[in-house]
């Protein structure tokens, strides 16, 4: 397996780029591939969202990328969504090194993370890309992956997602129009695999059910998966990558990645 370490961020060595590819170069047919944006509210990167999700996809044939991007201070919108942009754009501009598609770069992000994937994915085209000579679409991902994300500034926001987003808890119809995931769905979203557990007491599920109704409005390919029971944070629920919960009591999760597997062939 290639691992290595790319920073991306020249200003932020805290910014960096791990991989996970299969080294099966010679002859093979070039996989598809997953970004991952672990979660952390913001203030950190979350472990149990980064080589465990890599294994769990790498089994299933996807090569895999983790990306740690801006946390604390310093960390915004607008430079989240250049972080992760960068990331697509390195992967896709050495799609032969890694034996991707370049067409088939998934983002999967978790809580935080998952607010993030539901950003790119749906506000790409935004000037966010024009910088550094990228040019348009290269940032943009196939699909996201929101695992148990803050997918709206409205109805059932995240309090962390307003500050982190205006600074401030209150905003006006305006302001949440502007950035909020499920309020900028368009014809250039991409498609999405969304995933949460109903009784999640961080971000409630209402994020996953609002996202997913806007996508569906707009004729976006979608797949909701809705488990009654687990805490925030399961991640991929193996042994011990679980943030503060006991794996054994979610199982009826564990199939989430199996699920967004299947869907992902179908786009």
């Amino acid at each position: 397996m290639l691992c290595e370490k790319i920073y991306l961020n020249e200003e932020n060595k805290d910014v960096v780029l791990k991989t996970y590819v299969a080294e099966e170069y010679a002859g093979g047919v070039r996989r598809d591939c997953v970004l991952i944006l672990p979660g952390g509210g913001y203030n950190f990167c979350a472990l149990h969202e980064d080589e465990p999700v890599a294994r769990s996809f790498m089994y299933r044939g996807f090569n895999c990328f983790t990306l740690f991007y801006t946390v604390g201070e310093g960390a915004s919108l607008s430079v989240s969504l250049k972080d992760v942009s960068r990331a697509i754009a390195h992967i896709r501009r050495n799609c032969e090194k890694y034996n991707i598609d370049p067409e088939r770069i998934f983002v999967c992000g978790f809580s935080a993370g998952g607010h993030l994937a539901a950003s790119i994915g749906t506000l790409w085209h935004r000037d966010i890309a024009a910088f550094e000579g990228m040019e348009e679409g290269e940032n943009r991902p196939a699909g996201m992956i929101i695992s148990y994300g803050a997918c709206t500034l409205g109805e059932y926001s995240h309090e962390l997602s307003r500050l982190f987003v205006y600074g401030k808890k209150e905003l006006s119809e305006e302001e949440i129009n502007a950035l909020s995931p499920d309020r900028n769905v368009s014809d250039k979203t991409v498609p999405a695999f969304i995933w949460h557990t109903q009784d999640d007491e961080v971000v409630h599920v209402g994020n996953a059910m609002v996202m997913a109704n806007a996508l569906i409005e707009k004729g976006i390919p979608t797949s909701l998966r809705i488990y009654p029971k687990g805490p925030h944070g399961l991640s991929v629920l193996l042994d011990g990558c679980s943030f503060g919960s006991e794996n054994k009591n979610y199982v009826h999760v564990s199939g989430w990645v199996r699920d967004c597997a299947e869907f992902m062939k179908l786009i």
